[in-house]
């Protein structure tokens, strides 16, 4: 365990890492299964069920009171009504079905309403990221930071919605890209790799540990028409503070704009 992270910061690190080996363990079974008649699929759900059973009792031994937000099972009330904590066991799960290796579990500590603090487990490059309010955002020891571009003329971004995937609407030579893990894509904008990334349609275990390892690491994340309610409201904007002012006032557009264009070709 990190000196100067907190207790209930440990107690989730513990556990996510937990969680990744249990999942590493059937990830590797994953590629046998693609050349069965009958798939991976029940097993990949197996998998997922399991890695959250993990999670659960990790946590619940830990702290007991604490109420979930589960992927899986839904909501579980604690005696504790201030906390709880929201998980996504498997994120990435159609990758991680075809042997794809990018995925991860991700765990976020809520306390009245409100993220303090986050953990996103790669187990695959053996990569966590974690992050508490007012404490910064780090990885591999070293404290993360968001791209400092000012322009996504020649930068990468990442998009979850079909309507952009193309990237007609971005600047010249700026890149695109869909890995189909939004906690990833998160961290990776925390990290500096990604300048910014959207996506409508997510879940608050999708968002919700993500979105404070992104403001952690200096970044804004909003909803996509810039609201406040990032983990349960719709959708996800997260970018460097200069480049997410930006991108709220060219998203509607382009999105009106690909909207017309996938009519048009249908």
């Amino acid at each position: 365990m990190a000196s100067g992270r907190s207790a209930y910061l440990n107690v989730m690190v513990d556990a996510a890492e937990k969680a990744g080996r249990s999942l590493i363990r059937d990830f590797g079974e994953v590629e046998q299964l693609q050349i069965s008649k009958k798939g991976p699929g029940d097993f990949v759900s197996k998998a997922d069920l399991k890695s959250e059973k993990i999670l659960k009792e990790e946590l619940q031994k830990a702290r007991p009171a604490y109420g979930f937000l589960l992927e899986e099972s839904g909501e579980i009330k604690g005696a504790d009504a201030q906390f709880r904590w929201i998980i996504d066991p498997l994120d990435g799960t159609t990758n991680f079905l075809h042997g794809i290796p990018h995925w991860s579990v991700s765990i976020a500590l809520e306390k009245e309403g409100e993220i303090v603090a986050a953990v996103i487990h790669d187990p695959v490059r053996n990569e966590l990221f974690h992050a508490e309010k007012g404490a910064g955002a780090f990885s591999r020891g070293k404290r993360l930071r968001v791209s400092g571009r000012s322009s996504l003329v020649d930068g990468l971004v990442a998009v979850g919605d079909k309507h952009f995937r193309d990237g007609a609407h971005l600047p010249p030579g700026c890149g695109i890209r869909r890995m189909a893990s939004a906690c990833l894509d998160l961290c990776y904008v925390a990290a500096g790799r990604y300048d910014a990334y959207w996506e409508g349609g997510l879940s608050a275990w999708d968002k919700a540990a993500g979105a404070l390892i992104v403001k952690e690491a200096g970044g804004y994340a909003s909803e996509m028409d810039g609201g406040k309610n990032i983990v349960y409201g719709s959708g996800i904007l997260a970018a460097n503070p200069t480049l997410h002012a930006d991108l709220l006032q060219k998203l509607p557009q382009w999105s009106a704009q690909a909207a017309a264009k996938a009519k048009t070709a249908t």
